[in-house]
């Protein structure tokens, strides 16, 4: 379930009541009359099904209500109440297949915004996994993988191809692109440190890595793993199953690949650079349209459902 609070224009009450009224799978409705003072109004709580929840608040929006006034959504943990499970049983669908597209896009825009903590991340993450592929080490890898954030921008970027939002998409690039420029770039400059302390050594990058050397040689089974875990990502974030996408992060060769290619090419190795950035890409492609497929058809089983509760209401 989900609360919302709502400030709503006195004038603009009735029209607003009447919107939660007709939306299957709403209960628990409170209006309280001037109670808001910045900005000026009314006061209406309600509790809605997730599942129904996008519907209401598109419809909300519709009136002006983000302009006019204030929506704000919040996730029920626990709510005890015959109505609320009512309303549940009431409204199409299953919750846990619900997409909420206004709190994706929040989402979205927070982790796909560059800033010195997104780059920081991303850096640590690949210096984390350069050590892994030079010393061969898998644990190493897999840490690494989950430290990386790069997920984000590319969520950001599948919502921006299915909402058609270019200022989300623009943002989403650019967080992508310069992060993982500077991630190697300072990648670089800490293997060349290490190497200077005797840590790294040319024949550990070039010496036989069983358990790292996929990192430098993308094939059809990197690209279909790529495709499987943009899937996964997509769902773990529309669902709020946030636990799945750690599984994710350590399913998909973007961080160690983006690595591998920085620690060879301070070593001057232009075929595994190549290698490692082909893999790289190769994912980031894959993790892009699966994950915008994803959406695709979460957004038009979604409209098939709303569709037919408008005419069963």
């Amino acid at each position: 379930m989900l609360h919302l609070r709502l400030i709503v224009p006195a004038d603009r009450t009735d029209e607003v009541v009447g919107v939660i009224e007709k939306t299957v799978g709403t209960t628990h409705l409170v209006v309280v009359d001037g109670a808001c003072r910045d900005p000026a109004g009314d006061l209406v709580l309600c509790d809605v099904a997730r599942e129904a929840g996008d519907g209401l608040i598109a419809d909300l929006r519709a009136l002006g209500l983000d302009r006019c006034g204030s929506i704000a959504v919040e996730e029920i943990g626990l709510s005890l109440s015959t109505r609320a499970e009512q309303a549940e049983k009431d409204a199409p669908g299953e919750g846990a297949d619900a997409v909420l597209w206004e709190q994706m896009q929040e989402a979205t825009h927070e982790e796909s915004t560059l800033s010195v903590t997104y780059v920081a991340f991303l850096a640590l993450a690949t210096m984390i996994a350069a050590c892994g592929v030079v010393l061969d080490n898998a644990i190493l890898i897999v840490g690494a993988m989950a430290v990386g954030p790069e997920f984000g921008p590319l969520a950001g970027i599948c919502t921006a191809l299915v909402q058609r939002k270019p200022k989300l998409a623009a943002r989403s690039l650019i967080a992508l692109v310069v992060g993982f420029l500077a991630a190697m770039a300072l990648t670089v400059l800490f293997s060349l440190t290490m190497d200077a302390a005797g840590l790294f050594t040319d024949d550990m990058l070039h010496g036989d890595r069983p358990n790292t050397g996929f990192v430098y040689a993308p094939d059809w089974f990197s690209f279909v793993v790529g495709l499987l875990a943009g899937a996964a990502g997509t769902l773990s974030l529309t669902s709020a199953k946030s636990g799945a996408l750690v599984g994710v992060a350590i399913s998909v060769t973007t961080v160690p690949a983006a690595a591998n290619a920085a620690v060879a090419l301070s070593y001057g190795d232009l075929t595994q650079t190549k290698g490692s950035i082909e893999q790289l890409l190769l994912n980031l492609l894959a993790i892009v349209l699966a994950g915008t497929a994803t959406l695709l058809a979460q957004k038009a089983f979604w409209a098939r459902q709303r569709r037919r509760t408008g005419r069963t209401a």
